[in-house]
């Protein structure tokens, strides 16, 4: 592609060199740059890309995008100044694959907590309907029925552009992606066009990055805030900040509830550890999820599904056919036990408060809850003594122990936990920072009707141990210790 075309996707403060002249790749990584390559220079959270510009010349780099013009420039270069090159990144990518999102009806799905069952139902049901679907998630992307494995919540643009230009290729006309607020601040969609947005909640998590709460609620509210006219913004009215999300958006405003008034609404009419019977809109349907937070995460759902185009029965009948995601309120029961174990990924404060409460409305009066906790290193280090008091406060007995300790040690970590508990609640808690031994421990004092919670990890199958991932399936071991 000539690089005057792709420039016409961008503003341009200052151009200087030759633009008639062929690109072979686009780059944010100078590792990956080649001969012709078009290398964009991104001020990154800790990495700056104008940092790499030289390395990117030296490897073949024929134009730079960049915020700030060096002292020297190369003859051979085409130099692009622009106002904000991480936003100048995914317009850039978007032209190069042919703007693929224009061709999808691409919905995003941001929050703390339901962001892939929601993304990833919503994948499940459209393809039900019959059509063609991409999902791009935490858990797995998708395009259509073929699987590419997932190393972000959202990927990077370039990456980003081209799965939705193969689902294109692939002939679906429907795509449903989770929004990070990582993503939201580094600009990662921009030059994507999303038919709608949806806003599940927000409660503290990612800290270690935002630094603010403030600063996470404004990183999704941008999503919002950019969605265009002809769109659709769906928000959780029973989320005080429900209503904030919204406030500033050009998009058609909806909102959904389980608690309050809404334009769409839920109630659980019956709740088990085998599903829920609820009633959405005055209609009832049976499904296959557990707890009141999936009562919302289902009604959103649903409610995107008709803001989408959907027949209103139909959909309820998709509904009931859909099972819970993986590692997300997942029920393993002990072949000879008597024992329900669940394994869910709640890894902060309000997901795992939500599954517990969850399974003390569930359980009988006489079963005990057995919570196996722990929080990962590397990450905003202010929820872990918020997650460990939540677990003591609200189980019967506590396991505290490791979770992806990442570049620190794991004894360090559960001190942090420990410190959030007084001294008597210490004494009552059990410590193995030995993640197989600490859900052994439960499962051996589990008895006949207990429930056994297993929290944080879900569907990773892996320890991330400085810097190396060993494989650990919390659903493997729960099976192994529950016969």
């Amino acid at each position: 592609m000539k690089l005057r075309d792709l420039l016409n996707s961008i503003g341009c403060e200052k151009i200087v060199g030759n633009t008639d002249i062929e690109i072979s790749a686009i780059c944010q990584d100078s590792r990956q740059v080649n001969a012709g390559s078009l290398f964009v220079a991104v001020c990154g959270y800790s990495i700056d890309g104008h940092e790499y510009i030289q390395s990117a010349i030296e490897k073949g780099a024929t134009a730079i995008v960049l915020q700030t013009l060096p002292s020297e420039l190369k003859d051979g270069v085409a130099y692009i100044q622009v106002k904000d090159s991480a936003e100048a990144l995914g317009c850039l990518a978007s032209e190069w694959y042919g703007n693929p999102s224009s061709k999808l009806k691409l919905v995003g799905v941001t929050g703390t907590n339901g962001k892939t069952t929601i993304a990833t139902v919503l994948y499940k049901m459209h393809r039900e309907f019959g059509h063609k679907t991409g999902l791009l998630s935490t858990v797995c992307n998708y395009i259509d029925e073929r699987a590419v494995p997932a190393t972000h919540t959202t990927p990077d643009p370039i990456s980003l552009q081209r799965l939705l230009s193969e689902m294109v290729d692939a002939g679906c006309t429907y795509a449903f992606m989770e929004v990070s607020s990582h993503a939201a601040d580094q600009k990662r969609i921009s030059g994507l066009k999303f038919v709608g947005g949806i806003f599940t909640n927000i409660t503290r998590d990612h800290l270690d990055y935002h630094k603010t709460f403030d600063n996470y609620i404004k990183a999704k509210k941008s999503f919002f805030d950019s969605l265009p006219s002809d769109a659709f913004a769906l928000t959780n009215a029973d989320d005080r900040n429900g209503s904030v999300m919204i406030q500033n958006s050009k998009a058609l405003r909806k909102s959904y509830s389980v608690r309050s008034l809404a334009d769409f609404k839920a109630k659980v009419v019956e709740d088990s550890f085998y599903g829920m019977l609820l009633n959405i809109d005055g209609k009832e349907v049976s499904t296959q999820f557990v707890g009141r937070f999936n009562a919302s995460n289902l009604l959103a759902v649903y409610s995107a599904c008709i803001l989408l185009g959907n027949d209103q029965d139909k959909t309820l009948l998709a509904l009931s056919k859909m099972t819970p995601v993986n590692g997300r309120f997942e029920t393993i029961r002990g072949e000879e036990s008597s024992v329900c174990a669940i394994v869910d990924y709640a890894h902060t404060p309000d997901a795992l408060e939500n599954v517990i409460s969850t399974i003390n409305e569930v359980k009988s009066k006489n079963s005990e809850l057995i919570t196996v906790v722990g929080c990962g290193g590397n990450r905003d280090k202010g929820k872990r003594p918020i997650m460990a008091k939540s677990a003591v406060d609200n189980s019967d007995k506590v396991v505290i122990t490791s979770d992806n300790p990442r570049n620190e040690e794991p004894m360090d970590i559960i001190n942090d936990m420990l410190a959030g508990l007084t001294e008597d609640e210490q004494r009552n808690v059990i410590v193995n920072a030995d993640r197989e031994q600490a859900i052994k421990t439960a499962c051996s004092m589990a008895k006949k009707g207990d429930v056994i919670l297993v929290a944080g990890k879900g569907h990773e199958d892996y320890q991330d141990i400085k810097g190396v991932k060993h494989h650990f399936d919390d659903h493997e071991v729960v099976r192994k210790y529950l016969r």
